[in-house]
C-alpha cells in the first residue's frame, strides 16, 4: 500500500532561503530583510534538544511549526505572537517522538523498497517551480548532496511506517464497536423535534405608520397569492429571492433544519398542523411584519438510527482511538529514552 510523504518532510520546501532561520519566541515574528541563496546556506543550525544523543536543530523545529501552522507563508514566514509559545511547545514534542519513532525503527530493522523510495523522491521534487528552485533547497538543506536528502526522505518514510504499524492499522473500528458504542450511549444520538422551512417575509419599518402599515398587509396578501401558486422547493425559494424581505431571501428564504424551542411561538403554531409541502397562510410577526411559511421536513422528537450514523461514528471513533494510540506510544518510547530540551 502507498502511502502519502509526512506533512514535515513535504515542509522542507517551505524552508526557502527566504525562511530560512527559526522565529525565536523573543524576536519578531516577520524577518526584517532576506537573505539570498548564499547567506541562506551559511546559517548555522542551532541544537534545541537532544534524543538519546540525537540533536535536533532550530531549523528542524521550525519545519514543524510550518508544519502545525501552515500559514506562515501568510505571515512573512512567522507565526502570530499570540500563537507562537503554543506552537513551538507543541512542535518540540512532535520533533521528539518522532525522533522516538524513527530511532525505535532503526532498533527494529525496519527498511523502505527502493521502488518506494523513488516514488518518495519523485513526489517531493513535485513540490518545486522549477529545477532551479529545487536545486537552491538541495544546496541550503543538505550541501548539495542528493544523498542526504535520501537519509531524510527515508527518515520520514520509516517514521510514516512506525505510525501505521502502531496506530493507524490499530485503531480501526468495526461496525460491531460501533454498534455497541451506539447501545451504551443513547442519549449522545437522541434528537429533539425539528421543523425544515421557507419564508417570504414582508416588513415594515420599525417606526411605520398607520399607511406604511397597511401598504405592507397589501403586500403580505399579493405575496401570499403568488406562494399559494408555488409548488415546489425551488418555486417558492425564487419568489422568495424576488420579494421577500427577511435575511433568508439570499438563501431561497432556506432557514434549514430548526428546534421546535427556538421557533417563535406564532410561527410554531403555524406549522404544527402543516404537512410537508404546504404552504401557511399569513403568519403575523413583530413590528406589523407577516411571514408566509413553506414546510420542507418535520422530524419527531427521537434517536437516530445507527444506520444513519454508522460510517461517521465509526471515523469519529477511529479518530479518538487514534489519539490515545498516540499519546500511549508517545509514553511508552520516552519512558526509557533521554530527551533533553536545550
Amino acid at each position: 500500500m502507498t502511502h502519502k510523504l509526512p506533512i514535515w518532510i513535504l515542509s522542507l520546501a517551505l524552508l526557502s532561503p527566504a525562511s530560512a532561520q527559526l522565529v525565536s519566541s523573543h524576536a519578531p515574528t516577520a524577518a526584517a530583510s532576506k537573505p539570498n541563496a548564499s547567506e541562506a546556506s551559511q546559517v548555522v543550525a542551532k541544537a534545541v534538544a537532544r534524543v538519546n544523543g540525537a540533536v535536533l536543530t532550530d531549523r528542524d523545529l521550525l519545519r514543524e511549526m510550518y508544519a502545525i501552522f501552515p500559514y506562515a507563508r501568510q505571515h512573512n514566514g512567522g507565526v502570530p505572537k499570540a500563537m507562537e509559545a503554543d506552537i513551538r511547545a507543541g512542535a518540540m514534542k512532535m520533533m521528539e517522538f518522532e525522533e522516538l519513532l524513527y530511532q525505535e525503527a532503526e532498533r527494529r530493522k525496519m527498511t523502505v523498497p527502493p521502488a518506494r523510495m523513488k516514488g518518495a523522491e519523485a513526489q517531493f521534487k513535485k513540490q518545486f517551480a522549477n529545477e532551479q528552485e529545487y536545486q537552491d533547497l538541495l544546496n541550503t538543506e543538505f550541501k548539495g548532496s542528493k544523498t542526504l536528502l535520501r537519509v531524510k526522505i527515508e527518515r520520514s518514510l520509516l517514521i510514516e511506517d512506525m505510525l501505521k504499524q502502531e496506530v493507524e492499522d490499530r485503531s480501526n473500528v468495526s461496525v460491531a464497536q460501533a454498534r455497541a458504542f451506539y447501545d451504551k450511549n443513547p442519549d449522545r444520538f437522541r434528537t429533539s423535534e425539528s421543523f425544515a422551512v421557507q419564508t417570504i417575509s414582508i416588513i415594515p419599518p420599525s417606526n411605520a405608520n398607520p399607511e406604511q402599515v397597511k401598504e405592507a398587509r397589501k403586500k403580505a396578501e399579493e405575496a401570499l397569492r403568488q406562494a399559494k401558486l408555488t409548488k415546489t422547493y425551488d418555486d417558492f425559494g425564487l419568489l422568495a429571492e424576488k420579494i421577500s424581505e427577511d435575511d433568508y431571501r439570499v438563501i431561497m428564504g432556506d432557514h434549514r433544519s430548526v428546534d421546535r424551542a427556538k421557533l417563535p411561538p406564532p410561527v410554531l403554531q403555524a406549522v404544527l398542523p402543516m404537512q410537508v409541502g404546504q404552504i401557511s397562510d399569513l403568519v403575523e410577526i413583530g413590528n406589523n411584519g407577516y411571514t408566509i411559511l413553506r414546510l420542507n421536513a418535520h422530524s419527531p422528537a427521537g434517536i437516530t438510527k445507527f444506520e444513519e450514523v454508522k460510517n461517521a461514528l465509526r471515523e469519529q471513533l477511529k479518530k479518538q482511538k487514534s489519539e490515545e494510540l498516540r499519546k500511549a506510544l508517545d509514553k511508552q518510547l520516552r519512558k526509557n529514552a533521554k530527551v533533553e530540551e536545550l
